[in-house]
């Protein structure tokens, strides 16, 4: 690996291995999701907990401070919606020029495995890792389910993130599941845990994040679970604490609990 491709890794990946990224690129797709009116304004004051803000162009231009210290992980696919025919239809929509000029520390692409649109978002990816290979920049493969809830198993996670690896992803963000360790175990590159729609249960959320880890990820890239949370900064340094410091899910939690009776004080 190039020296500026391991150290744009090395930014976002701390030295005990693990990784805690803030996901607030919603909007390419969902429009001003509730919580995520401005992305900016709801990642501001979780940035000193986490690794690295995950956001597509238009909110980092718009909303993120340029003076922030917390490297950025560019989402650069795009062309659907939630209103659209297919979540799946997507493809490449930023230029290298473009995350060059952003000073992307990574890029985030989608990738959905099994749909219509397979080949195209695979191929996408592709272009893409021999496209950031020229500016070292690394790519985390993202694998998309869209609306179909029932492929979070192992075996297909399993075929996704091997799929996107194979590809030259240097990172694959995909779903916690059942049997998730042979997910892990059949993928050759790092893979992170997304969080998925926003739960109510606080400790559950700690619990699965442990889970992963414990089963083989070396974090997470979770946005709703924390920004549409009640209280955000106490979720996040949970979360932190949990990923960076081996706290276990209930010692996180009492954690949370703190802070959020400390916020109402």
């Amino acid at each position: 690996m190039d020296w500026g491709m391991a150290n744009r890794l090395a930014k976002t990946i701390r030295p005990d291995g693990r990784c805690f990224y803030l996901a607030v690129d919603h909007g390419y797709f969902q429009g001003p999701t509730h919580c995520l009116e401005n992305a900016g304004a709801a990642a501001h004051p979780l940035l000193k907990y986490v690794d690295a803000v995950f956001m597509p162009r238009g909110s980092v231009r718009a909303s993120l401070n340029p003076q922030i210290d917390t490297p950025l992980i560019l989402r650069v696919s795009g062309g659907n919606s939630m209103i659209g025919d297919d979540l799946s239809n997507e493809e490449v929509s930023v230029s290298t020029r473009d995350i060059v000029r952003l000073n992307a520390a990574a890029v985030g692409i989608s990738v959905y495995v099994g749909s219509k649109y397979e080949h195209q978002t695979i191929m996408a990816l592709s272009k893409l890792v021999d496209e950031c290979m020229d500016i070292g920049v690394p790519v985390m493969a993202v694998t998309a389910v869209g609306r179909e809830e029932e492929k979070k198993t192992a075996r297909y996670l399993g075929l996704a993130c091997r799929v996107c690896a194979e590809q030259g992803a240097a990172v694959v963000k995909t779903y916690y599941c059942e049997d998730f360790e042979k997910v892990v175990r059949g993928c050759p590159v790092p893979v992170v845990i997304a969080g998925g729609p926003r739960t109510e249960d606080d400790l559950g959320t700690l619990q699965f994040v442990y889970d992963g880890i414990q089963q083989g990820a070396i974090g997470v890239n979770l946005g709703r679970n924390i920004w549409q949370n009640d209280c955000p900064e106490g979720m996040a340094r949970a979360l932190q604490a949990v990923i960076h410091e081996k706290h276990t899910p209930k010692e996180a939690f009492q954690l949370f609990q703190d802070m959020k009776q400390a916020a109402k004080a």
